[in-house]
């Protein structure tokens, strides 16, 4: 892609193709035999141990005798695209562009059967996969007006 010879510069070359200047002049270097050992160990920790970040993943190497630090194995993991399994924060915030909808049953009094219904869908985990429940529930009563499942996807079963 860049000839070092061309008649034009490295640096005009870089700009045509759409690269940085210092791309060109970088040079990877390769990963040591005692970081690839490491490595191995790291990947094989991580894969019984998912949830485990650069420093429960240092503790654990640390006990077995390899003496490495926090920071070099977080490098390592960024390096091999491992990251410890934990819950994000933020899953819940709104985005702005999404509209607001009003919540229609403020300040209404739910007194009788048939007035409300909510329909609630649960994931539930199975041997082999997973099913999706959905129910119709009647507020005022908290009868389960009907259902379905994965088994019965033609309509809703009446209970």
């Amino acid at each position: 892609m860049i000839n070092r010879r061309h008649s034009l510069s490295v640096t005009r070359q870089a700009q045509l193709v759409g690269i940085s200047r210092g791309s060109v002049y970088y040079q990877s270097r390769s990963v040591s035999a005692g970081d690839l050992a490491l490595m191995e160990r790291i990947d094989k920790l991580h894969l019984e141990h998912p949830f485990m970040g650069a420093r429960m993943l240092r503790d654990q190497l640390n006990r077995v005798g390899e003496d490495v630090g926090r920071k070099h194995v977080g490098t390592l993991m960024k390096r091999m695209g491992i990251e410890a399994l934990y819950r994000k924060p933020g899953t819940s915030k709104k985005h702005p562009g999404h509209k607001i909808y009003p919540y229609l049953l403020r300040g209404k009094t739910i007194d009788r059967a048939n007035q409300v219904w909510a329909l609630d869908t649960t994931y539930i985990p199975m041997a082999k996969g997973f099913v999706y429940l959905t129910a119709v529930v009647d507020w005022a009563s908290r009868k389960v007006l009907a259902k379905q499942d994965r088994d019965n996807l033609g309509g809703l079963s009446c209970g």
